[in-house]
């Protein structure tokens, strides 16, 4: 079944809403094993909605619209429906009592237009709302299928998620759905990645393999269409496994979690703890880690030593080491290493992380924008420090800094997990 979602409401135009709806149906459709080619915005204008349907008609078995169906008179969704396919509107019952014993319980006066919410298109199938007062509505005519959903999210996703799911299985029949996994990877630019399996993409067809990108992490989205799950997996495992023979040393998770998640997960195992002093990422690092609930298992607190002043009060680190002709410098691979030093050793921690680097948007220290060293000090071990070269604005080469930090923190530890 190939859908369309149409999406009424003149405030989407003007840029006043953001059309959130759309995501989200599209999303439960794929579950479904529906797909979805297109998705249209249209105004409060009953023609212009029309002439949607018309096209949507053309290139789709499922229309679903949402917005519309409320009681003013732009609200205009059923209305313009039920006159293109030549049905009347009728009222829903159950739904014109729940809207009377709300007025009446609230002691409230109810204006004829909230009348319109019960509104009904001939020989369709209601579907309830349970967050609201518009009935939505859904129906076949000559092989179209046509969905009525409120704008509203708090209204609509409910509907979409109960009635409106339970109509679509029930006129679908068994069908395959969409099963979908994710590959997440850090260290690899996403160009290098899809080179690295640009094969397996060109002939790609069942699963369907599609990569794309964040800042410091990459991922790779595998799907198929399958009636089960153990038949789903049995192709996704197939999938994953090519892939990992080619850029398995990259990949940290094979479901949807941050790389920092990654981390956490590898020291909750051993039960080690971790503590961060950051210079040019300003506490970005703890921000990521401390997002994750529990983390405070594995992260004790870190240090924002942005200056100079603050590097020599809160981690020892002597102005000889960061100021004076013939000093390293605060951006200096010595100074990396004597923050996650002095981290751990302060915090008693297993690990000490530092960060220390020119962000932007001027070099410092006769240093470039874009220059970062970043140290790993575990006890008992010699520490680590790894220089990059980053690009970008000054806020993507702090994201990428921490990324980089923390797929080099992922490559240790799981160099000590057996098996891996």
């Amino acid at each position: 079944m190939r859908a369309e979602i149409i999406a009424v409401g003149t405030e989407l135009l003007l840029g006043q809403t953001v059309n959130t709806n759309a995501t989200y149906i599209s999303t439960g459709l794929a579950e479904l094993g529906i797909d979805v080619y297109f998705q249209t915005v249209v105004g409060d204008n009953a023609v212009r909605i029309v002439q949607a349907v018309e096209i949507a008609r053309t290139r789709a078995d499922l229309i679903v619209f949402t917005g519309g169906l409320g009681p003013t008179q732009d609200d205009l969704t059923k209305d313009a429906l039920a006159g293109y396919l030549n049905r009347g509107i009728s009222i829903h019952q159950p739904s014109m009592v729940k809207i009377e014993n709300l007025f009446t319980s609230r002691g409230m006066h109810m204006v004829e237009s909230n009348r319109r919410q019960a509104n009904q298109i001939e020989g369709s199938d209601p579907l309830v709302n349970d967050a609201g007062l518009a009935v939505g509505n859904a129906l076949i005519v000559e092989g179209t299928h046509y969905v009525l959903l409120p704008g509203p999210p708090r209204e609509m996703k409910p509907m979409f998620d109960g009635p409106a799911k339970a109509w679509l299985r029930s006129v679908m029949g068994e069908e395959r759905r969409l099963f979908s996994r994710l590959l997440k990877f850090a260290g690899i630019g996403e160009s290098s990645l899809e080179q690295a399996i640009i094969d397996l993409i060109e002939v790609q067809s069942d699963p369907t393999i599609a990569p794309y990108a964040k800042e410091g992490e990459v991922a790779i989205r595998l799907s198929t269409k399958a009636l089960s799950l153990h038949e789903a997996d049995s192709r996704l495992d197939q999938a994953e496994l090519q892939i990992k023979e080619r850029v398995g040393q990259y990949l940290f998770a094979n479901e949807d979690i941050p790389l920092e998640e990654a981390v956490i997960r590898l020291l909750r195992v051993t039960g080690r703890k971790f503590a961060s002093a950051e210079s040019l990422t300003g506490g970005l690092l703890a921000e990521l880690v401390t997002t994750l609930p529990g983390s405070s298992g594995e992260f004790v607190g870190g240090v924002v030593t942005y200056t100079n002043e603050m590097k020599q009060q809160l981690l020892g680190i002597p102005l000889s080491q960061l100021e004076g002709a013939g000093a390293p410098g605060a951006i200096s691979e010595s100074t990396a290493a004597l923050m996650a030093e002095r981290v751990r050793d302060l915090t008693d921690c297993d690990f000490g992380l530092s960060l220390t680097g020119v962000a932007g948007p001027s070099e410092a220290e006769g240093k470039p924008v874009g220059l970062v060293y970043f140290g790993i000090a575990e006890r008992g071990k010699p520490t680590i420090v790894h220089k990059a070269q980053l690009s970008g604005t000054r806020d993507i080469i702090r994201v990428r800094s921490v990324k980089s930090l923390l797929y080099r923190f992922w490559q240790l530890l799981s160099a000590e997990q057996p098996g891996r």
